[in-house]
């Protein structure tokens, strides 16, 4: 990892998702494709030992757990489940809960990084402009240094998730990189 920052940890934002929302379909649209990205990200990351983390709300379903969240998400009916089945958790995977927009705001994730020693997050997920970038901005002031993997972060509109990815870059002073430099950096 000759690149990438020693102690950095792989987040997918609300990627077990069931898209059962209004503009659910015109966010899959992009998601997808993104998603297929960050399988190949999860897998370089994995090979190399880095901790992948979860970090996912579970839409409403108060009292489900995030491996009930993981089986709706990926029933047949279900809008979300080509993501689900793409990018479902192996065990040695890490999940967190989050209640609101932020991977931060009232949940253990804090105590998981640095139970990790990890110090540098790397952000993949949906929506980039929302729970994307609130997790980044919650990060930053947190004091942990951003890497974006711009392609595979999704958003319901282009324009959108380019401002977020801006706004990450000039603001959180995040390093945008794309997947296949990720891949690339992690070869090495």
């Amino acid at each position: 990892m000759s690149n990438l920052p020693l102690r950095s940890a792989l987040l997918l934002v609300d990627v077990i998702n069931d898209f059962a929302f209004p503009d659910g379909k015109v966010l899959l649209k992009h998601a997808l494709p993104a998603a297929r990205r960050m399988a190949k990200v999860k897998t370089a990351a994995k090979a190399v030992g880095m901790p992948v983390i979860y970090v996912n709300d579970n839409f409403g379903h108060w009292q489900s757990t995030f491996h009930e969240q993981i089986e709706r998400c990926r029933a047949s009916e279900c809008l979300g489940q080509p993501i689900a089945k793409l990018l479902a958790p192996e065990k040695e995977d890490y999940f967190v809960l989050k209640p609101r927009h932020s991977g931060f705001y009232s949940t253990s994730l804090d105590v998981l990084l640095d139970f990790l020693k990890i110090r540098t997050i790397i952000l993949t997920g949906f929506a980039g402009d929302i729970c994307v970038l609130y997790t980044a901005n919650d990060a930053y002031m947190r004091s942990y240094e951003l890497i974006v993997i711009n392609d595979c972060i999704a958003s319901e509109t282009a324009a959108g998730n380019g401002a977020a990815i801006e706004h990450m870059k000039n603001r959180l002073k995040a390093r945008s990189i794309s997947s296949k430099t990720f891949r690339c950096y992690v070869r090495k």
